[in-house]
C-alpha cells in the first residue's frame, strides 16, 4: 500500500512558492503605480499612509522583467512626470531587483527603501529619495517578498 502513495508523491509536480514585488506608500499623499513589461497594467492608486500594491514575481516572456513605475500624478506615466522605478527580473529561484529614477526625483527629501523579507538579502536605501552614484542592482531568493517602501 505504501508503494502507490510513494509513486503519487514522486509524480506530483514540485511547487515552489514565489514571493511578491510590493510597493508600500507611507507618504502623506496618494501615489500611482503601473506594472510595465510587454503589457502595461494600472494605474493603481495607493492611498496615503499605508496604501500598497503587490504582484507575484513573474518572468515576462517578451521583456524578461517587470518595472513598477511610481509617480505622484494619476497620469504621470504618460506626461513625463518624475518616476521612481522598482524593477525586477525573475531568474529561476532568484530575483534580481533595482531602483532608479527618470524625469526627476519623485521622492526627493523622502527616504526610499527596497528590502527583501529575507533579512540576509541586500537592501537599496536612498536616505534623501535621490539615487546615489553606482549600481543599485541586487539579487536574492525569489521565495520572499521584496518591498519598495516610499517615505520609509
Amino acid at each position: 500500500m505504501q508503494l502507490p502513495i510513494l509513486a503519487l508523491a514522486l509524480a506530483a509536480p514540485l511547487v515552489s512558492a514565489l514571493g511578491m514585488a510590493r510597493v508600500v506608500n507611507n507618504c502623506s499623499d496618494s501615489v500611482h503605480v503601473w506594472s510595465v513589461g510587454a503589457e502595461v497594467t494600472g494605474p493603481y492608486q495607493l492611498g496615503k499612509n499605508g496604501g500598497f500594491y503587490g504582484e507575484e514575481f513573474v518572468k515576462d516572456a517578451v521583456t524578461g522583467g517587470r518595472a513598477l513605475k511610481v509617480t505622484r500624478h494619476a497620469d504621470g506615466l504618460y506626461t513625463g512626470a518624475a518616476q521612481t522605478i522598482f524593477a525586477y527580473n525573475l531568474d529561476h529561484a532568484s530575483v534580481w531587483y533595482d531602483l532608479s529614477d527618470v524625469f526627476g526625483d519623485a521622492f526627493a527629501g523622502k527616504k526610499v527603501v527596497v528590502a527583501s523579507a529575507e533579512a540576509t538579502c541586500p537592501s537599496i536605501v536612498w536616505p534623501t529619495g535621490v539615487p546615489p552614484a553606482g549600481s543599485q542592482v541586487k539579487v536574492c531568493t525569489a521565495s520572499k517578498n521584496v518591498v519598495l517602501t516610499l517615505c520609509a
